[in-house]
C-alpha cells in the first residue's frame, strides 16, 4: 500500500514543468542537432512547426518568423538538415521541444561547425586582435594577386588595377581556389610571394560560390599562412555577404574582389584631378605674387626719385648746407654765452684777489713752508718769515714776539 504523499513534497504539475523546463534550457541552452525534416507545417503567422528525426527518434522543433526569414534554402520534408538552437518546454503539452535560431542543409551544416571552432580557436588565440592588422600602402609598385587564372574574379581584378593605377605592376601566382589541396596551394603562393619580396601588397581571394566552394578560405592552413606575411593581405572571397576566416585573419577585408582591386590603389583620374587643382593653386599664386610685384616696381619707377635724381641731390645738398650753418650758428651762440660765464667769473675772482689788498700797504705773512700766518700764536722767536708786499717779498726772523692784549 503506496505511503500518502506530504503536503510539502508535492508539486502541481505547472511546478514540475517549470522545474524541467528551466532543467533543459540550462544545460542545451545551444545545440545543434542533425536529422530529417518531418511533418513541416508553414503557419500563416510565418512560424514553422516540424520534427527532426532519425531512425531512433524524433524531436519536436520550431522556428518562429524573426529566425527563418534568413534561411537561404527552401526546407522540405525529408531533407536531412543541421540545426541550431536550444531545448526547451512547451507547457500546454507538456512535451520538449528544439527552439530553432539557425537552419543549415546537413553538409553546409558539418562545415558551419567546423567554421566556428576554428573561429573560436584562432580568436582565443588573439589573430584576430586589430593591433596586428598592417597598414596597406598608398602608392604600391608591385601588387600580388593569388587566385585562380581562369575565373571571373581575375579579370576582374586586373581590369581595375590597370585603369586605376596603371604604373604598378602585377604579379600573378596561379592556384587552384576550391576543392582538395586547394588550401594548401593558397598558403604556399603566400609564403613564395612572402620570399621574393618585390610586392607591397597581396590580394588573396577568389568570385563567389557555395560554402562549399569557398571552403579553402576556412582552412586554417591559410588562415596562419596570412597571419605569418609580412606583406599586407587583403582578403576577397565571394560576395559582400560571404563570410570566411580569411577576413577575420586579413589585415583588411574587401567584399568582392573588384572591390579589392580598388582598395588597394589610388584612382590614378582623381590624382590628375588632384595635381591639375594644385598646378592651377600654384599658378594662380605666382600670377598674385607677380602682380605685386609689377606693381611695386611700376611704383618705384614713377616716383620723383627715379625722375629727377640731380634735383633731389640738390635739394640734399642745400639741405646739408642749412643743416651745417645751423650748427655753426649753435656752436658760436655756445661759445659766446660760454665767454661770457667766463668774463663774470673772472671779475668774481678778481675781486677776492688778495693781491689787490697789497696794493693799499698790507703785507700777507707766511712760514718758511708758504703757510699763512693768521695768529700771533703761530709765530715764535727765531721763526722765519716771509712778507709778501705788492712788488716784492721780504725775509726776515721773528724777534720779541708780543702778543697783544685782547680788551
Amino acid at each position: 500500500m503506496a505511503q500518502a504523499p506530504e503536503l510539502n513534497s508535492t508539486f502541481s504539475v505547472s511546478q514540475i514543468t517549470g522545474h524541467i523546463q528551466h532543467t533543459l534550457e540550462k544545460g542545451f541552452s545551444s545545440v545543434w542537432v542533425k536529422g530529417e525534416i518531418s511533418n513541416l507545417t508553414r503557419h500563416s503567422s510565418g512560424h514553422w512547426y516540424f520534427s527532426l528525426k532519425d531512425s531512433g527518434a524524433q524531436l519536436g522543433s520550431v522556428m518562429f518568423r524573426h529566425q527563418n526569414e534568413s534561411v537561404r534554402f527552401e526546407p522540405a520534408h525529408g531533407m536531412e538538415v543541421t540545426a541550431h538552437g536550444k531545448i526547451s518546454v512547451y507547457p500546454p503539452q507538456g512535451r520538449y521541444q528544439l527552439i530553432v535560431d539557425q537552419m543549415l542543409p546537413a553538409g553546409q551544416g558539418d562545415l558551419h561547425l567546423a567554421f566556428e571552432n576554428l573561429k573560436k580557436k584562432l580568436m582565443a588565440e588573439g589573430l584576430f586582435d586589430p593591433s596586428l592588422k598592417k597598414k596597406l600602402p598608398a602608392y604600391p609598385s608591385h601588387i600580388g594577386i593569388i587566385t585562380s587564372p581562369t575565373g571571373a574574379a581575375i579579370r576582374d581584378m586586373i581590369n581595375i588595377l590597370s585603369r586605376r593605377w596603371p604604373l604598378a605592376r602585377l604579379i600573378l601566382l596561379p592556384v587552384k581556389v576550391q576543392g582538395e589541396g586547394a588550401a594548401v596551394e593558397i598558403a604556399r603562393a603566400i609564403e613564395i610571394l612572402n620570399s621574393l619580396n618585390e610586392c607591397q601588397v597581396l590580394l588573396v581571394g577568389r568570385g563567389g560560390g557555395s560554402l562549399e566552394d569557398l571552403w579553402a578560405f576556412n582552412e586554417e592552413v591559410v588562415a596562419r599562412a596570412i597571419t605569418q606575411s609580412q606583406i599586407p593581405i587583403v582578403s576577397a572571397v565571394g560576395h559582400e555577404t560571404d563570410i570566411t576566416i580569411a577576413d577575420f585573419v586579413a589585415d583588411q577585408r574587401a567584399p568582392t574582389p573588384s572591390a579589392a582591386a580598388e582598395l588597394v590603389v589610388p584612382d590614378q583620374l582623381e590624382l590628375i584631378r588632384w595635381f591639375s587643382q594644385v598646378e592651377q593653386s600654384l599658378q594662380s599664386n605666382m600670377r598674385r605674387k607677380m602682380e605685386r610685384h609689377e606693381q611695386r616696381l611700376h611704383a618705384i619707377a614713377a616716383s620723383y626719385a627715379l625722375k629727377r635724381p640731380e634735383l633731389m641731390i640738390a635739394q640734399y645738398v642745400q639741405k646739408l648746407d642749412q643743416m651745417e650753418d645751423k650748427a655753426l650758428r649753435a656752436t658760436q651762440d655756445k661759445i659766446s654765452k660760454a665767454a661770457a660765464r667766463l668774463d663774470n667769473l673772472f671779475v668774481s675772482v678778481e675781486a677776492i684777489n688778495p693781491l689787490h689788498v697789497l696794493e693799499k700797504g698790507y703785507a700777507v705773512i707766511s712760514g718758511a713752508k708758504g703757510v699763512v700766518i693768521r695768529s700771533i700764536d703761530e709765530v715764535s722767536d727765531g721763526v722765519e718769515l716771509h712778507m709778501r708786499l705788492k712788488d716784492g717779498e721780504i725775509i726776515s726772523i721773528a724777534r720779541d714776539v708780543k702778543k697783544r692784549k685782547l680788551k
